[in-house]
């Protein structure tokens, strides 16, 4: 079942197509990767969802309905450019930002009395946004985001400004959303984030899309039959025959590092047959490739 489906959205600002015939399925329950490259259209469609703007055509659809302006109570938006009031105080303007979200005075008051402990900020009440560090603000803006437990949460570079013990505060905090129901849609550069939270990604390249679906079946498409063999007590090379491909072959310390491509059918078994009697197999894996690695080369494939 998708808690939200994308039909045929397209989108121009002043002759320039931001987003062209975009059809996306996110999954309930998912932590869903939207990637691209800058400009590809990741943030027109974010703010589309989130009623900031309209397509020009096309259609959002949210758990089965037409997005509704009402639905705006069930998401919860964190945009990469953070809107904090400076000159309010944290308390204040976290109080108003939960009650915009439909929340009452003392419903509100306990949610953020919850994750002000939760965070250990309680002394932050008080003191005004322009006397918080990036970070800090970030904090602030992620528990606004979050106060009113949206049923579909949106991250566009949720890490952006903290350091990396409160980058894995913030991925801790998502995973456990995740757990308890949310979806997440997940904007970032970071592949590496994206590898460790994402189920599902969608690849969108200079406004449309080019690449949907779990991580673990595209990472399944773009296996190659590469595999990463280690030798030891061996010479310093070695030839192997013409069913094989030698990309890499170093030698260091007694060990010799070969990275080799198979032919289609074949298997790691004739290998390991292959490269034996040459010396101590130590080590032998298969590359699978990262997502980093799909992000490059589709990206390249499609310029």
């Amino acid at each position: 079942m998708n808690i939200l489906e994308a039909r045929n959205i397209t989108k121009t600002y002043d002759g320039h197509t931001a987003l062209s015939d975009l059809s996306l399925d996110i999954p309930q329950g998912s932590v869903y990767g939207l990637l691209g490259p800058n400009g590809a259209g990741k943030t027109s469609f974010i703010r589309i969802i989130n009623q900031i703007t309209a397509p020009d055509s096309g259609e959002i659809i949210l758990n089965g309905s037409p997005l509704q302006r009402d639905d705006i109570y069930t998401i919860g938006y964190l945009p990469e450019e953070r809107g904090l009031y400076k000159k309010m105080k944290v308390g204040e303007q976290a109080m108003y930002l939960a009650m915009l979200k439909g929340l009452s005075a003392s419903e509100a008051k306990a949610k953020l009395k919850h994750w002000f402990e939760k965070f250990e900020i309680q002394g932050w009440w008080n003191k005004k946004v322009e006397e918080l560090s990036k970070g800090m603000a970030q904090k602030i803006q992620f528990i606004v985001t979050v106060v009113h437990d949206p049923k579909l949460l949106i991250f566009d570079e949720p890490f952006s400004g903290f350091d990396p013990i409160n980058t894995e505060l913030i991925k801790q905090e998502i995973k456990n959303l995740n757990e308890n129901g949310a979806t997440i849609i997940f904007s970032t550069h970071r592949m590496e984030s994206v590898e460790e939270i994402c189920n599902h990604i969608a690849l969108i390249n200079q406004s449309k899309k080019v690449l949907e679906g779990s991580v673990k079946e595209i990472k399944e498409k773009y296996r190659s039959n590469t595999f990463k063999v280690e030798l030891h007590n061996t010479k310093n090379s070695i030839k192997l025959s013409d069913a094989f491909e030698v990309l890499e072959n170093t030698h260091s310390s007694g060990y010799l590092n070969l990275k080799v491509k198979l032919k289609d059918g074949d298997s790691p078994n004739r290998l390991v047959q292959e490269v034996s009697p040459f010396g101590d197999i130590y080590h032998l894996e298969e590359v699978i490739p990262t997502v980093n690695d799909i992000f490059i080369k589709t990206v390249e494939t499609t310029v």
